[in-house]
């Protein structure tokens, strides 16, 4: 059964405390007795909760490692909170899909088995942070009444999380619990940034040259070969099923490029294979802006958004293949990455709410709009621009897009579609196996001109970006197969074929596939570019390294170091 709510521990009292002196009495004096009561009272117990949320691994693991050498036994927990498994904020999408839900079950099943085979377990339960870790601690306090409590947690930094540690931190106050939290999410540690959060640096060039120059990065801890046990009797609960976080069953849609699992294992799988299996990484920027299959990334986004992978830990991986292998621009570009991951960490530790606010971290007033038809046409699907909406059936039919999608498909509903791009993040956040709060808000204020991109008007124009990355339209033909019947590059601008073309391919629009929402005036100086002999940088959806990138969307900042 899986438990929810608060019973955890019974009281069963442990041998040796001072509830089982009476029966010794009779081998000792009373002077012996009482000088044994004396020496057990000064020493207490001690218990460490370890309140596990978007840290699902065990290796480099500062909270594990920190309570196995304060505590005489270690209680790691993971609670279901029932506010994950609702509606977003605004739009009431769920705020957890099903593919995300998934992930997340096998991360924790995962974790659970990589502690059982430490000597430990995953404690689980159904229930708020700030309800469920409070019971666990009276519930051990009842059997246990001179035990010293200490709670570790990994502390977050936007508004909703922070306020679970507020009632976390009021809960175990009853309890005299020390509270302690870590940080460890991020490449840089906080600590170890070369300045203050309130002067974060407001472009990522900005950032990045700061800490590349002046910050440090920590190895990763070294974790023990066995973790204290847990208290005594205390029931671990179940996994639950996707039913029961009120999710549906899924398969793995065979099309997908992440053909992954979740859980640690996986994830230090991916790097091993990434890295030394395969030699990818040392191809990553020729490859990375790839759009079918699982190798043109690291893919390593899902992992790290729910903790299964140490930023540390892959940056030490790269390290070592650089040192043993190769390093060049690609190897760099995965470090580069991370950093980018870092910057939206930090932006939100530095501004807080401001990241949700329609004006963004910038404060600029926009008036955005709101339109049912046209947005329901973007997240279905089913605009009739064939570029973005096969990103977003692949969004919804897998959990994943490519980097290039999303900076498209946003691009798309802000800047052609003139949607609020809460709108967009809210259905991202409910959709995308990866989704991390801060990387996926902070692209979405730098996509709408409201938040760290210096170029404010930055707009994607839809028929080259299809062009220059899906050439001969293979992506499109994989997740709009209404259009497979059209030959080459001109699946992209459907609108622009003849009748009698479309007829061929056996394409009726308004009827097989809809006619576009919008089409941009730019749009028509590539249109007629269309065809298997345009110059493109892609190829079957896959990046032509024989071209050389340009440097545009993130590549903006890039600066080639010299290895």
């Amino acid at each position: 059964m899986f438990l929810r709510g608060g019973y955890t521990c019974s009281g069963v009292v442990r041998p040796g405390n001072k509830r089982g002196l009476p029966h010794l009495t009779h081998l000792i004096s009373p002077k012996k007795a009482k000088e044994s009561v004396i020496m057990m009272e000064a020493k207490k117990e001690s218990v460490a909760l370890c309140w596990l949320r978007n840290d699902l691994r065990y290796h480099d693991n500062e909270i594990l490692l920190k309570a196995h050498q304060e505590a005489d036994t270690v209680l790691p927990v993971y609670c279901f909170d029932p506010r994950h498994y609702q509606g977003t904020y605004h739009h009431c999408f769920p705020k957890t899909g099903q593919h995300r839900g998934c992930f997340i079950l096998k991360s924790v099943q995962n974790l659970r088995h990589t502690l059982q085979a430490k000597g430990s377990e995953l404690v689980m339960r159904w229930g708020q942070p700030e309800q469920v870790i409070p019971e666990l601690l009276s519930s051990l306090h009842s059997s246990q009444p001179s035990t010293h409590f200490s709670v570790f947690y990994q502390t977050e930094v936007t508004k909703e999380e922070k306020d679970v540690e507020t009632g976390v931190r009021e809960g175990c106050k009853a309890f005299k619990a020390t509270v302690h939290p870590v940080w460890g999410a991020t490449l840089y540690h906080r600590d170890d940034l070369p300045f203050t959060i309130n002067r974060l640096p407001d472009t990522y060039t900005g950032f990045r040259k700061e800490v590349e120059g002046r910050g440090r990065i920590r190895p990763p801890l070294t974790m023990p070969d066995k973790l204290k046990p847990l208290p005594p009797d205390c029931l671990p609960g179940d996994l639950p099923s996707m039913a029961q976080l009120g999710l549906s069953d899924m398969s793995v849609d065979k099309r997908t490029a992440f053909p992954f699992s979740g859980g640690e294992s996986e994830g230090m799988k991916r790097v091993e294979q990434y890295f030394w299996g395969t030699d990818s990484v040392a191809k990553y920027k020729e490859t990375r802006n790839g759009l079918l299959g699982e190798k043109y990334s690291t893919k390593f986004s899902s992992w790290l958004s729910l903790g299964c992978l140490s930023p540390r830990y892959v940056y030490s991986e790269l390290k070592k293949y650089e040192r043993e292998r190769t390093a060049n621009q690609s190897t760099y570009w995965v470090i580069f990455e991370m950093i980018w991951r870092d910057y939206f960490k930090f932006v939100c530790l530095k501004y807080g709410d401001r990241v949700f606010y329609p004006s963004g971290i910038k404060g600029k007033k926009i008036q955005w709009s709101y339109n049912s038809k046209l947005f329901n046409a973007w997240k279905e699907g089913t605009t009739g621009v064939p570029f973005v909406d096969a990103n977003m059936r692949e969004m919804r039919e897998t959990g994943w897009m490519s980097n290039r999608g999303r900076q498209n498909v946003a691009s798309f509903l802000i800047k052609d579609l003139k949607q609020d791009w809460r709108l967009g993040a809210e259905w991202f956040e409910s959709q995308l196996l990866d989704h991390d709060v801060c990387s996926n808000y902070g692209n979405w204020n730098y996509a709408a001109g409201i938040g760290n991109d210096p170029r404010e008007d930055r707009k994607f124009n839809m028929v080259k970006q299809a062009m220059d990355y899906d050439s001969q339209g293979d992506f499109v033909r994989t997740w709009v197969p209404e259009l497979k019947g059209i030959s080459g590059g001109a699946i992209h601008t459907p609108w622009s074929l003849s009748f009698s073309t479309l007829d061929q391919a056996g394409v009726s629009l308004g009827e097989d596939y809809p006619n576009p929402i919008v089409v941009a005036p730019e749009w028509s100086r590539h249109t007629h570019k269309a065809g298997p002999a345009n110059n493109s940088r892609g190829n079957g959806g896959k990046w032509n390294s024989g071209q050389k990138p340009r440097q545009k969307g993130m590549d903006f900042y890039f600066k080639s170091q010299k290895k």
